[in-house]
């Protein structure tokens, strides 16, 4: 494995870590993870490896190995689709499949909905409607966690988001910058996917709402079920495993 640095739009750097060689497939990880933390660390990025891909895993800005610019103009709305687009072009892709986990799916759905990202194929897991609809909700989780962050009592529901926020070093500072860019998305843009879709989902997840109802909203989509909470759904190998197995082997 490889990584490098790329300038994004607007100037920031963003970390891009790379893996075999083949068919280009693009994942995003999920919020306040990173790539490491979501796809190589339990060998999903090695199984889809396997099958005779080059695995492209970009760390968001704010995440893992990219820059976390204090400035608010470094977050306009959408930021984060737009660092895909970055990427995309700075690799000069116009054949790749694309995948997604949570803020990564949300991110790779806004993409394709609107037009700014073509991928032959898409993955999205830990993604349900809620999760689009209703961002919002979410983003004031998070925003609570982030102004209230050490004052939170173990029992509260937002203890164990403190947790973890504590456990990647977030930047909170540009997280919060970062919750604020993010828009919700009319659900009738989904019919602008046409492409071919898994919706890969814990078996206890409904952190993001239902996944196999936004598998039924999407025009061609597969709805698969792995054990496994919001969380806990990364650590095990079903999740690659379905990932893997849905894209098949590689083809240019």
């Amino acid at each position: 494995m490889s990584t490098e640095n790329f300038q994004s739009f607007d100037g920031t750097t963003l970390a891009l870590h790379r893996m075999g060689e083949g068919r280009p497939a693009v994942l995003l990880h999920g919020l306040f993870s990173n790539a490491d933390m979501n796809w190589i660390r339990f060998g999903h990025a090695l199984r889809i490896v396997d099958q005779g891909y080059e695995v492209l895993m970009l760390d968001f800005r704010v995440h893992g190995q990219s820059e976390a610019p204090h400035e608010a103009e470094n977050y306009p709305a959408g930021v984060l689709v737009k660092d895909v687009v970055a990427l995309v072009e700075h690799l000069g892709l116009t054949d790749y499949d694309l995948a997604g986990f949570s803020l990564g799916a949300r991110t790779a759905i806004h993409g394709v909905a609107t037009g700014r990202l073509a991928p032959r194929r898409l993955i999205l897991g830990g993604m349900g409607v809620d999760g689009l609809r209703e961002w919002d909700k979410r983003a004031a989780f998070f925003i609570r966690v982030i102004d209230e962050f050490d004052a939170i009592p173990k029992g509260d529901p937002a203890y164990f988001s403190m947790q973890f926020l504590k456990s990647q070093k977030v930047d909170r500072t540009a997280a919060r910058l970062l919750l604020g860019s993010m828009e919700n998305l009319d659900l009738a843009e989904l019919a602008n996917i046409a492409c071919p879709a898994l919706v890969v989902c814990g078996d206890e997840d409904s952190d993001n709402g239902s996944a196999q109802e936004l598998a039924g909203m999407l025009p061609d989509a597969t709805y698969a079920e792995v054990p496994g909470t919001h969380m806990s759904s990364v650590t095990k190998p079903d999740l690659g495993r379905a990932m893997a197995q849905w894209l098949g082997p590689a083809k240019r």
